[in-house]
């Protein structure tokens, strides 16, 4: 609802005086609201978000145009102020549907922000837009970060631009990577190998004993006189691993493995965030 106000001024013979001030209250039949479907993110995630756009009134409005600033925010990025825009467009991702009923699709025009034109709302009635948009380099992802993301609505008859937005969440979890790797890569019968796992945490909250991780493998051939490590520290069987001298088998204990969170780290010359990962290091020696 908006309040406007107007007043009339009379010349004559060069005298002037105005009128009283009228007041009057404009009411707006168009509303919207702006929905992420899932409020946390982490990197690289497509996020699906849901316009709808609702005309109370008696006119059906045609030719709207949204547009969604991608989450456009102020950064200083080689000692000057810019903006950054951590979401990226999700090509060929918008659903359009006139009251509940999908639509041709709309015109797009996607760059460092998202256009959707020709957009019709009905008299009564509603138009709802889907799309996607996926989480870049420009996004930040550690405990507390936030993208908020703001679409505005304009076209004729839209006496005050609309604007609605909606923030989501950086998600506070581990995200834990495994490889492997074997030294020497040829080795001769009773000769000694040693088999390295890297286990890194893409995430912002480091894994604990209560994440309960547990590292499995088979060996083949069969180890014998197994030698464990941990980050360095010396393991023993049963208290920190399971192992079975005749299948090969090897279990970490439930809780044994930690990893520290990543760190994250923004590039002044870019603007963009680099994942620093959280490694730990479980070292296996036998005998063949």
């Amino acid at each position: 609802m908006a309040t406007f106000y107007n007043q009339a001024t009379l010349s004559y013979n060069g005298n002037v005086t105005t009128s009283n001030i009228t007041t009057g209250e404009l009411l707006e039949v168009l509303s919207a609201t702006k929905t992420a479907l899932i409020g946390t993110y982490t990197s690289n995630d497509n996020v699906t978000y849901i316009i709808n756009i609702i005309n109370s009134g008696t006119t059906a409005f045609t030719a709207l145009t949204v547009t969604d600033n991608l989450g456009a925010t102020d950064a200083t990025v080689g000692g000057v102020p810019t903006t950054v825009y951590p979401l990226t467009y999700v090509d060929g991702s918008v659903q359009y549907y006139v009251n509940g009923v999908r639509q041709a699709d709309p015109t797009v025009s996607a760059g460092s922000t998202l256009a959707i034109s020709g957009i019709n709302v009905p008299a009564g009635g509603n138009a709802t837009l889907i799309y996607q948009a996926s989480v870049n380099q420009f996004a930040p992802l550690s405990t507390g970060g936030t993208i908020t993301n703001t679409a505005t609505i304009t076209g004729a008859g839209i006496t005050s631009d609309i604007q609605v937005s909606d923030t989501i969440t950086a998600a506070d979890r581990a995200m834990l990577t495994i490889s492997k790797s074997l030294s020497p890569t040829t080795v001769t019968e009773n000769g000694q190998l040693t088999y390295t796992f890297i286990i890194q945490n893409l995430g912002n909250t480091a894994a604990s004993a209560a994440d309960r991780i547990v590292v499995t493998d088979t060996f083949n051939p069969v180890l014998n006189s197994l030698n464990v490590t941990f980050d360095g520290a010396q393991w023993t069987a049963t208290t920190n691993y399971t192992y079975n001298n005749l299948t090969g088998a090897f279990a970490t204990v439930e809780g044994q493995i930690t990893v520290p969170a990543a760190t994250f780290t923004q590039d002044p010359a870019t603007g963009a965030w680099t994942v620093n990962p959280g490694v730990s290091i479980l070292t296996i020696t036998g005998t063949v």
